[in-house]
């Protein structure tokens, strides 16, 4: 091995020796290729925050490259240093100090609570304790009524009059381009969702959502799920009405006898 190599040379050769393509291995490990293309290129900024060496690792793992071995192309690559393991004597030394910690706990417990020959005498009689104590009165019941009440936290209305209510959640770097007919000037909303990163907002319909990544993203429109079964790295877009429904593609032409497609999209997500 050159010792001027880098973890996505290694990486690249290693994957090569194995007659694998990248859109092969990032097929098999549910990444997306431009995750592969950067490891590879020791393109580490365009990776997600805190991803660089896990899926180094992962990667390394699959193909049987030993980090271990490599350690110094290993620790260019940017983001948190593995611990050492643990020490033994270490921790020995831990369970004796908390088990000692605990002992003298459960002795302090029982000298409070055990009382002794100079506690049986009883307690002088407080005057404040004849005093009456004032008392709160009880939380009003729920209201019952369409309207909002004071202090009462209410869902947020799937559908009004500023539009259907729009939530996507990524789990991985996803681009989101939301096209509406009725607001904006007819300029599409583009962004980019990070990992766990929520996006919630109101279009007025009819409008279009297109994700490039679309298996890593949870969508709801108007208080319904999306299931557009879309896997990692694959691109999808769908149509919806001004009422937030989704306005599918005809089904193709199945033939006599065949079993109907079954739909996913249902109210709150739930199937009945």
């Amino acid at each position: 091995m050159r010792h001027d190599e880098s973890v996505g040379q290694l990486v690249r050769e290693a994957r090569e020796a194995r007659g694998l393509s990248r859109e092969d291995l990032a097929k098999e490990l549910k990444l997306p290729l431009r995750h592969l293309e950067a490891i590879e290129a020791d393109d580490w900024v365009s990776l997600p925050p805190g991803r660089p060496r896990p899926l180094a690792r992962q990667l390394a793992d699959r193909l049987g490259v030993d980090l271990e071995f490599h350690t110094g192309a290993f620790q260019i690559v940017p983001g948190v240093r593995e611990l050492d393991p643990p020490d033994p004597r270490q921790e020995r030394l831990e369970r004796v100090v908390m088990g000692a910690l605990t002992a003298a706990s459960v002795l302090v417990v029982l000298w409070l609570v055990v009382p002794g020959p100079s506690l049986g005498r009883k307690p002088a009689p407080n005057p404040l304790a004849a005093l009456s104590k004032p008392s709160l009165p009880p939380p009003p019941a729920p209201s019952a009524s369409p309207f909002p009440v004071l202090g009462e936290l209410l869902p947020e209305v799937p559908l009004n009059e500023q539009g259907a209510l729009v939530s996507l959640r990524a789990m991985d770097t996803c681009n989101v381009k939301i096209e509406s007919e009725a607001e904006h000037g007819g300029q599409p909303l583009v962004r980019t969702l990070r990992v766990s990163e929520p996006w919630r907002l109101r279009v007025k319909g009819p409008f279009l959502v297109q994700l490039d990544n679309a298996g890593v993203v949870n969508v709801e429109v108007a208080g319904r799920r999306i299931a557009h079964g879309q896997n990692v790295g694959a691109t999808w877009s769908g149509r919806f009405d001004a009422e937030g429904h989704w306005l599918r593609p005809a089904p193709p032409n199945l033939p006599e006898g065949a079993p109907a497609p079954v739909d996913d999209e249902t109210e709150g997500g739930i199937k009945p």
